[in-house]
């Protein structure tokens, strides 16, 4: 049984048939990448996993517990955490500012901006702060503003925030999507590093076959909102059915 266990997930939008019969099991520890041509389902999927869809039929278990039904906030106190494609950061203030948000709310169970301004900094969340920073090579950085930061910097601020409320499961939206390839190789290089210190299971979504390629264990092919095949990466690359989703013709 995996950390993640999907089954029979159907979900239409009015005629259109958005994901048909949609069966995952992520392994504890793995990075399962679930890829295909756009319009396949896969952000479909990734919102029904994080509670804001929800599906027509079907379960999704976290660890053997149903999530149907719960609100994104309830999923990630069950330790699921989204990567947004867009990084969901405050850009207004610092990087450690950023970063003690999560640090304080964790603590304090609010992810209110408005109940973290004006809280007295305090040594132990700062020294929390500055260790993810630290982790993400993003300390020598702590006090520029974080709209300033680059589109990889951003990314790792991102992940920095996540990782301090100690998800098990984290699930990317495209964690590379508008970086030049400098950044995403980086981006590559810091979510091995992650997954590797940490033991984190991930389940990433992502057009760039060089980063699925480069992080995945296994890979899940949607087309139409329905799985062609599943399989380990080195199997998927020529596999027929993966090459006419993609190239809209069988190859002989």
């Amino acid at each position: 049984m995996g950390i993640l266990e999907v089954q029979g997930i159907n979900k239409r939008f009015g005629g259109l048939q958005a994901l048909g019969d949609v069966n995952l099991d992520v392994q504890e520890g793995s990075c399962h990448a679930i890829i295909g041509p756009n319009g396949a389902g896969k952000s479909t999927l990734l919102n029904v996993l994080v509670g804001k869809l929800k599906p027509d039929t079907g379960t999704v278990k976290f660890e053997d517990k149903n999530v149907l039904g719960l609100k994104p906030h309830q999923i990630n106190q069950l330790g699921i955490s989204r990567v947004f494609q867009t990084p969901e950061i405050f850009g207004d203030l610092t990087v450690m500012e950023n970063m003690l948000i999560p640090c304080f709310a964790r603590r304090d169970g609010s992810y209110s901006l408005k109940a973290f301004i004006g809280i007295p900094s305090e040594k132990a969340l700062n020294a929390e702060a500055e260790e993810m920073l630290d982790e993400v090579s993003m300390l020598e950085k702590r006090d520029m503003q974080a709209s300033s930061l680059s589109r990889g910097d951003k990314r790792r601020l991102e992940m920095a925030m996540c990782l301090v409320q100690q998800p098990r499961l984290l699930l990317l939206d495209e964690p590379t999507a508008g970086m030049a390839r400098a950044d995403t190789n980086n981006t590559i290089e810091l979510l091995k590093e992650i997954k590797e210190k940490r033991n984190i299971t991930m389940a990433i979504i992502e057009h760039d076959m060089h980063v699925v390629f480069s992080l995945a264990d296994r890979i899940t092919v949607l087309a139409q909102g329905t799985p062609l095949v599943e399989d380990v990466p080195e199997n998927i690359k020529g596999h027929p059915k993966v090459r006419e989703a993609y190239l809209g013709e069988a190859q002989v």
